[in-house]
């Protein structure tokens, strides 16, 4: 047997509240691990494993968001008839709000480059990484697959040419996200999004994109705190996430920065100044689901600089 490589794709949040398909960030943990290796047993990309999907995921190339993405790739590289084996193993729920398609995808196209002793740089593998997240969530948006492949907090300003920049963040600080085991599927959660936006909502909105992108330019954490505000996407997903109110309402009087809905839901994330007030507004908003009787998982992570590596 061929000796294979190991990659890891890591979590994202989409949108960091003020920024609907716009603004993503990197996280160190969770993550989906894929192990490739070249075979003579056959020709082509198989599937043989998948662990940590409870069967909810095929094996089928092109019904999977990892094997699609990598297809595409291999596609273009003309290396279709190679024989690939890909084990994949998820570390991160379905559902979540976390970007676990992006990050499958993010692997499938980062293992077929490392495999290949990487013929195309990391950022030119961002393309084929959204066939595959396409699949998954029915759109091509970059700002969970972006982050997760490129690292940092990045935004994309047109998903159709992939005009993505990465912007600055203030070193330490903290990301919180709990995910509280409710299942909210992407395409449910941009379904109950209304086509219109009241003049004044969208007025605030961009106010608070753009001064978001001031403070993490300048570090001003006091902007930071004033601009963490979703006014035009939170008020309508909220519904479909239980407690949010009382969670975010407990990581804002835990000093938090900011606290919204990490992508379509149903995981809170909170942006924190440092450690110890992460690990506060991290118990804060666990207390909240206690309290409901749900259960929840809890992460606390650096802005992942990095994104996707080799193992």
């Amino acid at each position: 047997m061929k000796s294979g490589i190991k990659v890891f794709a890591p979590a994202s949040v989409g949108n960091v509240g003020v920024g609907f398909d716009t603004l993503g960030l990197c996280l160190e943990r969770p993550g989906d691990e894929i192990i490739a290796r070249f075979t003579d047993e056959w020709s082509g990309l198989r599937i043989t494993e998948i662990t940590g999907a409870k069967g909810k995921l095929p094996k089928e190339v092109e019904r999977n968001t990892a094997g699609v993405a990598a297809q595409r790739l291999l596609e273009h590289l003309d290396e279709t008839e190679r024989g690939i084996e890909f084990r994949i193993h998820k570390k991160m729920p379905f559902g979540s709000g976390l970007g676990s398609s992006a990050a499958s995808a993010v692997a499938g196209v980062m293992a077929v480059n490392e495999l290949f002793r990487r013929p195309l740089e990391k950022r030119d593998l961002l393309p084929f990484a959204l066939d595959g997240e396409e699949i998954a969530s029915g759109s091509r948006h970059a700002d969970n697959v972006a982050p997760s492949l490129l690292g940092g907090l990045i935004l994309t300003r047109d998903h159709a040419t992939l005009d993505v920049h990465r912007l600055p963040m203030l070193r330490g600080l903290q990301v919180v996200v709990v995910h509280p085991q409710v299942e909210i599927l992407t395409k449910d959660a941009r379904n109950i999004l209304s086509d219109t936006v009241p003049l004044k909502n969208h007025v605030e909105q961009s106010a608070n994109l753009a001064a978001f992108c001031v403070a993490a330019y300048s570090g001003n954490l006091e902007l930071m705190r004033r601009s963490l505000r979703d006014v035009v996407i939170e008020p309508q997903r909220k519904q479909l996430i239980p407690g949010f109110d009382a969670a975010q309402a407990a990581a804002m009087e835990n000093d938090a920065l900011g606290c919204s809905i990490s992508g379509s839901g149903p995981s809170i994330f909170a942006l924190c100044q440092n450690t110890l007030i992460a690990e506060k507004v991290s118990r804060a908003i666990q207390g909240v689901y206690q309290n409901l009787k749900i259960k929840s998982q809890s992460f606390i992570s650096g802005i992942n600089q990095e994104g996707a590596v080799k193992c």
